[in-house]
């Protein structure tokens, strides 16, 4: 009962339930292959997290299976993916785009963080073992849950080595 009523207080007054707040940034770790909701600079939730295949360095191009490092934008939400929801990363950004057409590639693109590829969430106490992304940032299905309760679009995400 006491839930319930948190749950309509906080609605009531804009607040997201989960956390009372939605969070005003997200950090990620490659090295510690960690992802952190922040609200007012403090670290409000913790989740363990893959990468592309190719994990180290800086995505330069599309197929490195790198997950891009640097500042971007949580952009747009797509629940009609081939993974359970994912949360769009404004990769390429213009130093990205400007970086690949002086070496003639194509930087890449739809870089999200995402749940399981659908029909397969109940595997992900295996495939969270291992990068298996081609760059994305991957959580399980109820992780993503969460994240999508409380990452509003416009949310900035630093994505660190």
């Amino acid at each position: 009962m006491r839930y319930i009523v948190l749950t309509i207080m906080f609605s009531l007054a804009g607040l997201n339930p989960a956390f009372g707040f939605d969070v005003d940034h997200v950090l990620v770790n490659k090295s510690e292959k960690k992802m952190y909701l922040l609200f007012q600079g403090k670290k409000v939730k913790e989740y363990s997290v893959v990468f592309g295949a190719n994990p180290k360095g800086h995505k330069q191009q599309e197929g490195d299976e790198k997950t891009p490092e640097g500042r971007y934008i949580l952009d747009y939400k797509k629940d009609d993916s081939s993974f359970h929801k994912a949360i769009h990363i404004s990769y390429p950004n213009e130093k990205d785009k400007s970086t690949a057409q002086k070496h003639g590639v194509n930087p890449g693109g739809s870089i999200m963080i995402h749940g399981q590829k659908n029909g397969l969430g109940w595997l992900s106490w295996f495939s969270q073992r291992f990068n298996w992304t081609n760059g994305c940032i991957a959580v399980t299905n109820k992780e993503i849950e969460e994240i999508w309760g409380v990452v509003k679009t416009g949310t900035p995400i630093d994505i660190q080595p």
